[in-house]
């Protein structure tokens, strides 16, 4: 089983094999088409909060930072324009080269061939073939989902994405900044009240993980891109449905020992800093669906619940 229970418990990071297949195109930049991209101002802004739920995942203490102007697409990209991008380039996935990904078990069919299963978090299945063509191994299909978001892609697909539209990835100050409106403390994208089993503001997990989700959201897995309604500043779904991957690597800023110990252990993994949670995430489990919460995971790792959003200079 080549499946690390490694980072946060909301996804799994891949061990350091190789890939079956080593090559990939070289991506022109600036080549695709932009997709309603939100220009923000630059200037002074903040990261991470004062009083951290996981002060262990490094979100706070509150930082100042200055900004350069930049814009932000309103939504992660979608399985259309990845697939266009695929289309137009050729580019293999990583998952496709290593021949297999992580799913979700909850949304394995019956017939599916499981290869094995995190150790520390088993609903985490290596399913071979699961790629962002067939995010829940051979068989599964993503024609009746294509404005969903695209998933099972590695920091390396997104950036390789992000270069075709001439964009980048978010920094996690340009992603908060767009999350929290420039409200200093602001808890979620919607403000402070908190969702629950039955109050709804995002595609996250009702009911009991891992094996009983009500689904009052309306969704067991992803959502379209343009679910529920967006923030102030007319970004979409920055709570929940998919983690997003950011151009950061995974630092905690702190002189703690364990802060030490886990900045060094992710330096060697070369691990890459995500925002955002997805829809596995639960208050009771992970309780990460709030602007500051971070995950981490090494750039090579692919699952049911990670995607992206392109950002671009000014």
């Amino acid at each position: 089983m080549s499946v690390e229970g490694k980072g946060s418990c909301c996804a799994v990071s891949r061990n350091s094999e190789k890939p079956a297949i080593e090559a990939a195109p070289i991506i022109p930049a600036g080549v695709g088409e932009r997709s309603n991209a939100i220009a923000l101002p630059g200037g002074r802004s903040h990261v991470g909060i004062d009083n951290p739920a996981i002060p262990q995942d490094g979100e706070g203490p509150a930082r100042f930072v200055k900004l350069n102007p930049f814009a932000l697409e309103a939504q992660t990209v979608t399985i259309r324009r990845f697939a266009e991008f695929v289309d137009a380039t050729g580019y293999v996935s990583e998952a496709e080269r290593f021949g297999w990904s992580a799913v979700f078990a909850g949304l394995v069919s019956k017939d599916t061939e499981v290869m094995g299963s995190a150790p520390d978090t088993p609903w985490w299945w290596r399913i071979d073939g699961a790629c962002w063509r067939h995010p829940e191994g051979p068989g599964s299909s993503v024609e009746d989902r294509l404005d969903h978001p695209v998933t099972q892609v590695s920091h390396a697909d997104a950036v390789a994405f992000a270069t075709w539209v001439g964009g980048r990835l978010p920094s996690e100050a340009e992603w908060e900044r767009a999350a929290h409106g420039g409200v200093v403390g602001r808890k979620f994208v919607w403000g402070d009240e908190e969702p629950t089993d039955t109050k709804i503001f995002c595609n996250i997990w009702q009911g009991r993980f891992p094996d009983h989700n009500t689904m009052a959201d309306g969704y067991m897995g992803t959502a379209p891109a343009r679910s529920f309604e967006p923030n102030e500043g007319g970004f979409y779904n920055m709570a929940g449905n998919v983690w997003e991957w950011t151009a950061d690597p995974y630092r905690i800023r702190s002189l703690s020992r364990h802060a030490k110990q886990r900045n060094a252990a992710a330096v060697a993994a070369d691990e890459r800093l995500l925002k955002g949670g997805s829809f596995l995430c639960h208050y009771s489990y992970c309780y990460r669906y709030r602007i500051a919460a971070r995950m981490a995971l090494t750039p090579d790792s692919a699952a049911s619940n990670v995607g992206f959003r392109v950002a671009y200079d000014a």
